[in-house]
């Protein structure tokens, strides 16, 4: 029997239900035989693009004709389908973000593998809705979260959600916190059931969005408190007590503390560890924005900068970076899943339940996040960590931190550069000594440009730097050494 070949007779079968054909208008295509070779010679395509990605250019810059391409007026004729196949070959894949490239290193984005494109595939053709009812797709789904709280050393009580990225789970981890101290009934009554000012807590390195979270969630960013870091980039622990003292002196109610793993512009790791104790002293939420660096916990060598991780009351990850998985595919961990049902859940009657058929089930995804319509997200997930497992992903991830200590070494002892931040992870900051912003910014632009390479530049102590996230499995050493030739001889025809 074949794969889907699942039908069971029932009494109360209509007599036609299995012989009726398609009507007029179905989309499927008229001729299967057809279809399934042109979806095979793309599927190798982007086979071959991938697995011939280093003889590319990272990236290139579209001509304006390509760009008129997709100025066009909604279309209501029908085209062959071998003729938009050809646009995507000749008008989309040249012009990629580039990130599957060894030497994109300008933001944190994952390389992806060929795995998980194969999951994408496979989930674009079961097309479930993963928003509720009982089916599989929830079920992988909550294998993933229980592979994550034995990552995180979570309990069982813990429950997790696929979202688009971590700045989607940073404002759930806001609010969910934002419930938690206001009670449920601020679900309908607002701010204005605290009858104080709520005020957070997080890294002056934190990322935007955690301002942004605070935002959207009511609060405000004018209540998030920017706590000042050390030398090597980390949340400053005998500040937070002074603000938060400060603030209960005033007559204010914190409420939260926002802890980084892996920061965005040097990838440091705030003390999770001490920040966890102050906040069960202080009655705060405790959550963790891992966007960058919470999956470091998989490798052996890495895992102890991340103590306290496991004290936290939330965590926000991003399978789509180190995890290797495709866009998009983002996280949230909690450690009450009870409180992130209380804050989420809306009893609705076409969402009710039942103890069998396809409305059974207690909790659903759409009970722990706002998306009644969500993707299979946790497909390429399972495939990518089923396929590759965690110590080879764990090994991947400390061989990028690997790969950062060899840059900086690289640089350091090269007279042109200098590293402008200790490097905590992944990331390599650093100048070209006798060079301003302006140098920077052009020498970014120009390897950009020219496909070479893909660095970026941050700001550190008021000075434009060249910032280079390692993030891409595919990078090598001998990338990075042909990097820095790279880099000599840029500054050698600048200086001529």
């Amino acid at each position: 029997m074949g794969m889907g070949n699942t039908h069971k007779s029932s009494s109360w079968d209509a007599e036609d239900s299995l012989t009726a054909q398609p009507v007029a208008q179905s989309l499927d295509p008229t001729d299967w035989t057809d279809f399934r070779e042109q979806a095979h010679a793309m599927l190798d395509d982007v086979i071959s693009h991938i697995a011939s990605v280093r003889e590319n250019l990272v990236w290139q810059p579209q001509p304006q004709e390509n760009r008129d391409a997709f100025r066009k007026s909604l279309p209501r004729a029908p085209r062959e389908l071998d003729v938009v196949l050809g646009d995507v070959r000749e008008k989309i894949m040249p012009y990629a973000t580039g990130n599957l490239h060894p030497l994109f290193m300008g933001w944190v984005h994952g390389a992806g593998t060929p795995v998980g494109m194969v999951a994408e595939m496979v989930a674009a053709g079961l097309n479930m809705n993963c928003g509720g009812r009982d089916h599989v797709g929830i079920d992988v789904e909550k294998q993933i979260v229980g592979w994550m709280r034995e990552a995180l050393s979570y309990p069982e009580t813990a429950n997790g959600l696929f979202v688009t990225g971590s700045s989607m789970a940073n404002f759930l981890a806001v609010t969910i916190a934002k419930t938690e101290k206001l009670g449920v009934g601020s679900r309908s009554e607002g701010l204005g059931a605290a009858g104080q000012k709520l005020v957070a807590y997080t890294s002056a390195e934190a990322h935007g969005c955690i301002a942004q979270a605070m935002q959207l969630s009511g609060i405000g960013s004018a209540n998030l408190r920017q706590v000042a870091v050390d030398a090597s980039g980390r949340m400053m622990m005998s500040h937070l007590q002074m603000m938060i003292a400060a603030d209960r002196a005033a007559g204010l109610l914190p409420f939260l503390v926002v802890g980084t793993a892996g920061t965005v512009n040097t990838g440091a790791v705030d003390p999770l560890d001490a920040i966890a104790d102050i906040a069960a002293r202080e009655n705060l939420w405790f959550h963790v924005d891992g966007a960058i660096g919470a999956l470091a916990v998989l490798s052996d060598e890495l895992r102890p900068k991340f103590a306290g991780i496991e004290k936290s009351q939330s965590v926000a990850l991003d399978f789509h970076k180190w995890g290797q998985v495709p866009y998009d595919a983002g996280f949230l961990l909690v450690r009450d899943g009870a409180a992130q049902k209380r804050t989420i859940a809306q009893p609705a009657a076409y969402l009710q339940r039942a103890d069998r058929g396809l409305a059974a089930g207690e909790t659903w995804p759409c009970d722990l996040g706002p998306d009644l319509s969500r993707g299979f997200r946790a497909l390429k997930t399972w495939m990518t960590i089923e396929t590759l497992g965690t110590e080879k992903i764990g090994q991947s991830i400390a061989g990028s931190c690997a790969n950062a200590r060899h840059l900086a070494a690289r640089l350091a002892a090269h007279q042109f550069f200098e590293i402008k931040a200790p490097v905590a992870l992944n990331i390599v900051c650093f100048g070209i000594r006798g060079k301003g912003s302006d140098f920077v910014r052009e020498l970014v632009l120009d390897l950009q440009e020219e496909g070479l390479a893909a660095p970026s530049w941050t700001t550190i102590d008021g000075q434009l730097v060249v910032r280079c996230a390692l993030v891409n499995h595919r990078t090598t050493e001998a990338d990075l050494d042909a990097f820095v030739d790279m880099l000599i001889r840029y500054v050698e025809n600048k200086a001529g």
